[in-house]
């Protein structure tokens, strides 16, 4: 028997319930929040637990085979740009070209573009020193600056694949990755901005100190590989996803068919690794299999909550949850806002960015028709204010807040005024964005 639209919310509300509480008071890892939440939702609404475990287990396999790889080959070629001082070396590059003038803009450029191959945590840990002796050199606030690049690492994290929550979405709504990478990339810069403008503003407020006792101040990337050599492995990538989508190339030829090849995102990804091995040094020759293996490590502990989110799509796939919601609620009236807002109370509520966007796009998939969001653009501009809706608010409960403060010694007050409300300033400008590209598209 069909359950009523009553009994499914309450359910799912159940669900939602459980995955915050679960990890935010119990601290349970979000891959097993995630299980029972699936468990929870499908015996809530009378389905037998024999068939909620085929469907957690076929939506972990579904979103395993198009996301595993992706995932893999994105964070090994993280560590290994990490590893080689090519984070480091684009960093001073950047320092150099602008940060004389625009220190605090340098950093949030830093960060923006370090961010595409790296998680917002890792970049920060990796660019923190190179943070601090710039707030030396430049006399200017600590909280300035160290807010300035997380918000650059941020934005990217939250919009843009191959990091886990956009990819994430992106499989589970069918959204072409080329076309996401450069549509996320239009929506972070203006929240980057902002993000900077509100770090200047509010962070120049601060009586922080630019002393770091304890911190040593060290060269910006003098040594190292090349500056155009570290860059490649981030730019070839994107270049070849995003030509896969929008080069217009004779079809059926042969160069179309190349292109289709290259500009898989595995396929391209593994280019990119590719390309950040050449960056190693006969020094460090024999560091690249520990790399390879902290990578594909870190690799699993995200691929595991993923492939939860997609078990609890599946569930609630299973519980008819869209065809109930457009017939009775008029969610085509909410359009980009119902994804932002879900989003946006589950970033708040448990502290994960990527958990929200997984969650999200789960409760979101069998909504799409009842949203209004069935075409291609609608889809990838769902992903987007999904997106938007996770940037915000980022305070206590986020393990990336404790990063910031921790590693640049910014008291709690700061960071609540400076940082956090800098968050909640760049999902509000994220989402004006994509309902401008909304009108254009």
């Amino acid at each position: 028997m069909q359950p009523s639209l009553y009994l499914v919310l309450f359910c799912l509300l159940i669900g939602i319930v459980a995955i915050v509480l679960l990890t935010t008071r119990f601290r349970l890892h979000p891959f097993f929040a995630l299980l029972i939440a699936s468990l929870l939702v499908g015996t809530g609404v009378g389905l037998p637990v024999g068939d909620v475990v085929n469907f957690v287990k076929e939506g972990f396999g579904n979103i395993m085979r198009s996301l595993g790889l992706i995932i893999v080959l994105g964070t090994a070629l993280g560590a290994v740009l990490e590893k080689t001082g090519s984070t480091r070396k684009m960093a001073g590059f950047l320092m150099r070209t602008i940060g004389k003038k625009y220190p605090a803009m340098a950093m949030g450029i830093t960060g923006f573009i370090v961010g595409m191959p790296l998680f917002c945590d890792s970049g920060f840990i990796v660019l923190s020193g190179l943070n601090a002796s710039f707030a030396r050199k430049t006399n200017m606030p600590v909280v300035v600056l160290a807010v300035a690049m997380a918000t650059g690492l941020y934005s990217v994290h939250c919009l843009i694949p191959p990091h886990p929550g956009a990819a994430a979405a992106a499989s589970t709504l069918g959204v072409d990755y080329g076309k996401l990478i450069l549509a996320g990339i239009l929506v972070a810069i203006p929240a980057m901005l902002i993000g900077n403008i509100y770090a200047r503003y509010a962070g120049m407020k601060m009586a922080a100190t630019t002393d770091h006792p304890d911190t040593v101040d060290e060269p910006i990337a003098a040594d190292g590989p090349g500056v155009l050599h570290s860059f490649l492995p981030v730019i070839v990538p994107v270049l070849l996803i995003a030509a896969r989508s929008f080069l217009a190339i004779e079809k059926n030829g042969k160069a179309n068919s190349i292109l289709l090849v290259l500009g898989d995102p595995v396929v391209a990804l593994a280019i990119g690794l590719l390309l950040a091995i050449t960056l190693i040094t006969k020094k460090n020759r024999n560091g690249l299999t520990g790399w390879l293996q902290e990578g594909a490590e870190k690799a699993g502990g995200i691929l595991v909550i993923i492939g939860a989110g997609g078990g609890f799509g599946a569930v609630l796939n299973a519980t008819k949850i869209g065809p109930l919601f457009s017939e009775a609620l008029p969610l085509a009236g909410m359009g980009l806002l119902f994804p932002f807002l879900l989003c946006f109370v589950l970033k708040t509520a448990q502290g994960s960015s990527t958990v929200a966007i997984i969650t999200g796009a789960s409760i979101i998939q069998p909504l799409l028709p009842a949203l209004g969001f069935t075409s291609p653009d609608g889809k990838l501009l769902c992903v987007l204010a999904m997106g938007a809706g996770s940037m915000m608010i980022s305070h206590a409960n986020d393990a990336y807040f404790w990063v910031i403060s921790r590693f640049e010694k910014i008291g709690m007050k700061e960071m609540l005024r400076v940082y956090s409300i800098a968050t909640i300033l760049m999902g509000l400008i994220s989402l004006a964005t994509i309902y401008l590209f909304s009108f254009l598209l």
